[in-house]
């Protein structure tokens, strides 16, 4: 027997709580929504008692696992020594010292850094800092910002405008202008972009595609790019070799800076603290958020190089910009805590150890006429499901709308798998379990993963 009246829980939620991405239409069709009530190392279980793995930690958060004590015991003693006090031209301990350790993982000059609460707000940071930089610089027509097709990098105004997920802008539009949009690193569809060769070659030809772009605007005008190490949207799109090498050449070049959004990729993610230094390239701005404290209080940070921090030190220049939030004292002890956790149980060797592993188990899966593609990096991994293996047919908007909401993502979740069924982009399942994990529970993801995934194939 629960102890969660679940009739209760279910009516409140359908009369007064609006989830997030979420159609509410779910809340009228008297079956409710799943109710998640406790975590503990990879699982999660809802208020019916059933249990499921954990396979996205949370929404690429819970790197460290769930049930971890000691960090709600940091968050316990930080908010009775204090609670709360702003960064506001006050400062207090553990924001110090997380800015300190932070610094100190990140790559070259990167020494300087701003907190926020997420990572919406990170990048929503990192395009004004930008922008008024190129402005102290004396270059007032710096301000447009370069991304890459379906990348996705926040939804505050400034943020959307980065964002390259059409359908998730129009209707909010007009939009903070200047966000123009790059071929991503797609090598599974790159014959769709027009290309043909090497993975390597085309790595060089997307790299080059940003040159291209910020010679047709003109240089004098582009002020930033944005780029995530792996991109989320669209499936996990790992950068190939070569391709932020010649990307760091292009901004040296037309003297842009490169942002390196780390929302999803930094802590341990891609099996080190930040995603750039498993690609050997050094950004401008690093955004980052999500791992830091493993989601056990929000926070997100902003850090920059010395070159951007510098005009900042003189006179009366100031970054109008913050949050009230942002660097929280309990979240900043949290995060503390968690990094701790992540050299003492050495989370980031883990998973540059077993990736390999992850990956292979994944791969078997592509005996199944459904899955067209394994991607990904460190733990996080895309499957693409097609209709037809040798063209790479993908599946129309019904029937993919039929796959995966009116089947995919029910079907894994009541089999005992929490996963993203997503179609931002072609169809993809995604997976970011919590770093802990090792080659017996790729077992089990993998096996969960062929039975639902070859009921799918026989459905159509």
């Amino acid at each position: 027997m629960s102890e969660f009246d679940e009739a209760d829980l279910q009516q409140k939620a359908q009369d007064h709580l609006w989830m997030h991405f979420t159609r509410q239409s779910v809340m009228e069709d008297g079956h409710g929504v799943p109710i998640i009530v406790r975590g503990e190392g990879h699982h999660i279980y809802d208020s019916k008692g059933n249990k499921y793995f954990d396979g996205l930690s949370g929404l690429f958060v819970v790197n460290a696992g769930h049930g971890r004590k000691r960090l709600a015991a940091a968050a316990a003693k930080q908010a009775e020594e204090l609670a709360f006090f702003p960064l506001w031209s006050y400062a207090h301990p553990k924001a110090i010292e997380l800015a300190d350790r932070l610094a100190g993982y990140a790559p070259g000059d990167l020494n300087r850094v701003f907190f926020s609460t997420g990572g919406g707000e990170a990048v929503e940071t990192a395009f004004k800092l930008a922008k008024q930089y190129w402005k102290l610089q004396g270059r007032h027509t710096k301000h447009k910002v370069i991304s890459r097709a379906v990348a996705y990098h926040g939804t505050p105004q400034g943020a959307l405008a980065i964002t390259g997920i059409p359908g998730m802008k129009e209707m909010f539009e007009p939009l903070v202008p200047g966000g123009f949009r790059v071929p991503n690193t797609n090598y599974y569809r790159a014959e769709e972009m027009g290309f043909h060769g090497t993975e390597e070659e085309f790595g060089l030809w997307a790299a080059n595609r940003i040159e291209e772009m910020i010679q047709f605007e003109g240089p004098e005008t582009v002020a930033a790019v944005f780029l995530e190490p792996v991109q989320n949207s669209g499936g996990c799109f790992p950068p190939p070799p070569g391709y932020f090498q010649r990307v760091r050449e292009i901004c040296d070049e037309y003297d842009v800076l490169l942002v390196s959004d780390e929302v999803i990729c930094a802590f341990g993610r891609i099996g080190h603290m930040f995603a750039c230094d498993a690609y050997d390239y050094i950004p401008d701005m690093i955004t980052c958020a999500k791992g830091m404290t493993s989601g056990y209080s929000p926070l997100g940070a902003t850090i920059v190089s010395d070159r951007i921090y510098e005009p900042f030190k003189h006179g009366a220049t100031a970054f109008y910009h913050g949050y009230t939030f942002g660097g929280h004292p309990v979240s900043a002890a949290v995060a503390l805590e968690n990094l701790d956790i992540f050299e003492e149980e050495k989370l980031n060797e883990h998973v540059r150890e077993n990736s390999p592993k992850f990956r292979a188990a994944l791969e078997r899966l592509l005996d199944l006429p459904i899955v067209g593609d394994v991607r990904g990096d460190g733990y996080f991994f895309g499957i693409e499901l097609v209709k037809d293996k040798a063209t790479k047919q993908t599946f129309n908007d019904d029937e993919s709308e039929r796959l995966l909401r009116g089947f995919l993502s029910k079907a894994l979740f009541e089999a005992g798998l929490y996963c993203r069924a997503d179609d931002r982009g072609d169809p993809v399942i995604q997976l970011a379990p919590p770093l802990t994990i090792g080659p017996a529970e790729f077992d089990e993801i993998e096996a969960i993963l062929r039975s639902v995934l070859t009921e799918a194939w026989n459905r159509l």
